[in-house]
């Protein structure tokens, strides 16, 4: 069985090797020990490292991240299906995600360009919390679409 020191990996996913033991506190990842109690891992670590890495990046918490990869075999290397499974549940909230961003985006232009200085008829704006009677708080002109874990 290939093993791989705790530095080897860190070094080859551009980690410090705080991360991966943050990373393996939560859950995320797993090392085992060598005969001399030292940390070892399988070198397929590094896909998951990667997974990690570009769903923080997308948004998906450190939580869901460990959800998701509970369906994940512990007992082999993930396949290319085990993969595709994991990522079909995040479509749907990265989709959500995408269509938030883009109406952000294309109301900011308009509010940035728009030169009307009134924070009253500004769609982004809730002026004294006028909203809060409608069961939310901050910008709820841009959130009416909702965004998991918005």
């Amino acid at each position: 069985m290939d093993q791989w020191t705790v530095g080897k990996v860190a070094k080859r996913a551009g980690l410090k090797v705080s991360a991966l033991h943050f990373y393996e506190e939560k859950g995320l990842i797993q090392s085992y020990r060598n005969s001399g109690n030292q940390r070892r891992y399988k070198p397929d670590v590094l896909r998951r490292l990667s997974v990690i890495k570009a769903a923080q990046k997308l948004g998906i918490t450190l939580d869901e991240i460990r959800q998701a990869f509970k369906a994940l075999p512990d007992n082999r290397t993930p396949t290319q299906e085990d993969w595709e499974k994991l990522s079909v549940n995040w479509r749907s909230q990265l989709d959500q995600r995408i269509a938030y961003l883009t109406r952000l985006r294309d109301q900011l232009t308009g509010c940035i360009g728009c030169g009307c200085l009134s924070m009253k008829s500004c769609p982004l704006y809730n002026a004294e919390d006028r909203l809060a009677q409608n069961g939310g708080t901050g910008p709820i002109y841009l959130d009416r679409d909702g965004v998991p874990g918005e």
